[in-house]
């Protein structure tokens, strides 16, 4: 209770107007890209910050006086309270200390190694289940571990190359992709290295349960009926029978598998769970799960782009998803992943290589066709939106763009 009432101490809403450099906005009040992820989680460094937030019409913000000055321009705390409320993150930090982080360009290629073992790994999964054969969880396991370790060495490697996927591959590359999400996500929340492993499997085995679903109903282009939609529904209980038949499979990794289509309000299945009755992580899995199958095309209707996917997944909160974990999953994955294609106000079309630790809607775009111009770049360049120069010469963000209609592959501009 008196961490409770020192926390509520530390976060102050104020008037956009009084905020100036050396303050640390810890939320703002506003909706969506109208203002909730924009330099949400940054102290203000300078005073163009501070006037480009009050353009934007976003009229209060809370500000950490923790973390950044107060009104007063003082720290509500003394240091060394400080310090002592960090040390839980030092000591998870410390757990992946002979992990260094790389660029999304030199993990790039060890990515590609680990998806394609992946791949390999979730096959055999498949074919095992189908023979009555037991999982190999030790090779789940050392799948999990490749994947935890690529994701640490950068986060957007892996994760670009989840959204290259063909028809006949949905099931693998969806596992692959919820897994690859979820150890993102789990490393935002600062999950413990134990449940981060424990979680990825569960998450990398989440649907192994639609295998004993009929092909033709998982394949049907048309809407289900309500027979077959029960059918579907029940994949999750399949799954459950077979991890809990898997010798060493952890109650957390179950769990992680068997709650990702319950949801807040209870309207999920298969227990139709409500609010806190659904695990963290199982409530953390159902954003992940929807936003990777809205996002990836289906045999029955067209992929939608990120914004509009996490757009539509923030609608949802707060009746299906957990709100305050959607905001966390927006801010750890961002409103344009890294690999994914992007057209400018200038016209110029580029691949998202790096995001702005200030602003989620400006990035750092690698340029490499001109669709004024109506050709590629021979020497592809990087722009900075979140800098006067890059503003500039690129504009902002107006839209996704599809990589057929530019016949490329993202992922080799990382």
């Amino acid at each position: 209770m008196q961490e409770r009432a020192r926390f509520i101490q530390m976060i102050k809403k104020i008037e956009s107007s009084q905020l100036k450099p050396g303050m640390y906005i810890h939320d703002v009040d506003a909706q969506w890209t109208e203002g909730p992820f924009f330099g949400k989680g940054v102290k203000i460094s300078n005073v163009e910050t501070v006037e480009q937030i009050v353009k934007l019409g976003i009229p209060e913000v809370y500000i950490d006086t923790d973390k950044g000055l107060d009104i007063d321009g003082n720290f509500q705390t003394e240091a060394g309270e400080r310090e002592d409320r960090k040390e839980p993150v030092q000591r998870a930090d410390i757990q992946y200390a002979s992990i260094l982080p790389v660029s999304v360009g030199e993990e790039i290629m060890q990515a590609k190694k680990v998806q394609h073992q992946a791949m390999e790994t979730v096959k055999n999964t498949m074919d095992d289940i189908r023979s009555g054969r037991q999982i190999e969880k030790e090779n789940v396991e050392d799948t999990v571990d490749d994947i935890i370790v690529s994701v640490l060495r950068n986060q957007g490697a892996l994760s670009s190359l989840g959204r290259l996927r063909k028809t006949n591959e949905y099931f693998y590359k969806h596992s692959i992709s919820v897994c690859v999400m979820m150890v993102s996500f789990g490393r935002y929340l600062e999950y413990e290295p134990q449940v981060l492993r424990e979680v990825a499997v569960g998450a990398l085995l989440h649907d192994v349960g639609t295998l004993k679903v009929s092909p033709h109903i998982l394949n049907k282009t048309s809407k289900l009926n309500e027979e077959e939609y029960n059918e579907i529904k029940k994949h999750v209980e399949y799954s459950r029978e077979i991890l809990e038949q898997t010798e060493g499979i952890s109650g957390k990794s179950i769990m992680t598998a068997c709650e990702h289509h319950e949801r807040i309000d209870g309207s999920g299945y298969p227990k139709g769970l409500k609010g806190d009755e659904i695990s963290p992580v199982g409530q953390a899995i159902a954003i992940v799960d929807t936003y990777d199958a809205l996002s990836t095309k289906r045999c029955y209707r067209r992929k939608i782009p990120p914004t509009q996917a996490l757009h539509m997944i923030y609608e949802m909160s707060d009746t299906h998803f957990n709100r305050d974990l959607v905001q966390k999953f927006i801010r750890c994955i961002g409103i344009y992943p890294i690999g994914s294609l992007v057209r400018l106000e200038s016209g110029l079309i580029g691949v998202v290589v790096k995001h702005s630790e200030d602003n989620l809607l400006q990035p750092v775009i690698r340029v490499i066709y001109d669709t004024k111009r109506d050709r590629y770049m021979i020497v592809p360049f990087d722009i900075d939106l979140a800098s006067p120069e890059g503003s500039e010469k690129g504009g902002r963000i107006v839209t996704y763009a599809l990589q057929e209609d530019f016949n490329v592959q993202p992922e080799m501009y990382l």
